[in-house]
């Protein structure tokens, strides 16, 4: 690994593998209290439940409004489109807090963390005048329509068409694990506009409402009986020009530099965070033998190093770069460590997983984080998927 650079980088020295040493704002000591305040309050609510998985699992959008009232939603989008413009380490902060205190932030989730940076980035100004603002205020939410049946990893492949029309374009094809379509507002949804050579090209962003004809959403169920993926089946749905994100043939483009941001944050090593604490609840009511502590303390120092990988692809983020190698690494370490965590807290303390249990209890919450399990290796990407990327990047800068 390359050593690491005492500066966050420009986005001409970044290297494929390289991670800044990240020194946080003081200004977000300040911030992380805050966010600690607002979660009593929420706990006092009884919104937050502290369950596993709850970036994907927690759609609460009167919790996602409170957070945009104080401005913690739409945080690196610029003042003059509705956000707070405070950069990507102060968001990092905020959403480690809610995702550690297994906060319902779902509802959210997508249009904050890739939806609203790409329609800065790609988007026309009436887009952006239209979009942000209603994603910083928590009351405009997206879903992701990238995979497909057939083109799960191999995401080049999608069948999904987009063909022109009078006066815009029209869809077909099927979008699968289209997390929300059920409730969201909108989805952005890649399509084939022009058939090449190259798989690669002739693919364009677009997007897409979510309630227009010829929109069906068809539940697919998790093994738990939840409800949160979808079959979005686009049947000729009518979208207008100024529904097309970005230029046409770009989509490809796009999507891989909005992979950047779906894949770095601290949802992909957090996600089962909520149950180390309730482990360490548990046993601070019995005593622990050394054993315990030393796979404690291994968990703990795995935790730390991808945190700090992670905060580092923030900080190119911030720097205008686009660290896609850098952000595969963490998504593949982090999910790894995920089910590692699971795994580790059962052999320290083997309590019978059981999702009937009280709420927010130790084997309530370990079923939950069993049941959830199988998706973390999977969604954003496989393993597979993301060494290949590793590999590729590191080939390119021998």
């Amino acid at each position: 690994m390359s050593p690491i650079s005492p500066t966050p980088p420009s986005a001409s020295t970044l290297s494929p593998i390289a991670f800044p040493d990240v020194a946080l704002p003081e200004s977000t000591r300040r911030l992380r209290t805050e966010v600690r305040a607002f979660l009593d309050e929420e706990r006092a609510r009884g919104t937050v439940l502290g369950r596993p998985d709850s970036w994907l699992a927690g759609w609460d959008p009167g919790f996602s409004r409170r957070l945009a009232e104080r401005g913690w939603v739409g945080m690196a989008l610029p003042t003059e489109y509705g956000g707070a413009g405070r950069g990507f380490l102060e968001r990092y902060v905020v959403i480690e807090e809610l995702l550690a205190a297994g906060a319902p932030v779902s509802a959210h989730w997508v249009s904050d963390r890739q939806a609203g940076p790409s329609i800065l980035q790609h988007g026309t100004e009436e887009q952006r005048r239209f979009f942000l603002p209603r994603i910083a205020a928590g009351r405009c939410f997206f879903s992701i329509g990238m995979s497909e049946k057939s083109s799960g990893s191999d995401l080049a492949s999608v069948a999904t068409r987009a063909e022109r029309t009078a006066d815009g374009w029209r869809l077909t094809g099927t979008k699968m694990w289209t997390g929300g379509a059920h409730c969201n507002d909108y989805a952005i949804v890649l399509a084939r506009t022009d058939e090449t050579e190259d798989k690669h090209a002739g693919l364009s962003q677009f997007i897409v409402d979510l309630r227009a004809p010829g929109v069906r959403v068809e539940p697919i169920r998790l093994m738990s009986g939840e409800h949160r993926f979808n079959a979005l089946h686009l049947e000729g749905v009518d979208v207008p020009d100024g529904m097309l994100l970005g230029q046409q043939g770009d989509g490809w483009k796009q999507v891989t530099g909005e992979l950047a941001f779906e894949r770095s944050g601290p949802e992909r090593y957090l996600s089962t965070f909520p149950l180390l604490v309730s482990l360490l609840r548990e046993l601070g009511q019995h005593p622990t033998t050394a054993g315990q502590l030393t796979r404690i303390g291994i968990l703990a120092a795995r935790l730390y190093s991808i945190r700090r990988l992670s905060l580092g692809v923030a900080a190119a983020l911030d720097a205008g770069a686009s660290p896609d190698t850098q952000a595969a690494l963490v998504k593949d370490l982090g999910t790894r460590l995920e089910g590692t965590l699971i795994d580790t807290v059962r052999s320290i303390l083997p309590t019978p997983a059981d999702p009937h249990a009280t709420p927010g209890s130790h084997p309530e919450l370990l079923a939950f984080a069993l049941l959830h399990s199988p998706g973390y290796t999977l969604r954003g990407g496989t393993n597979e998927i993301l060494r290949g990327i590793i590999t590729r990047g590191l080939e390119q800068h021998r």
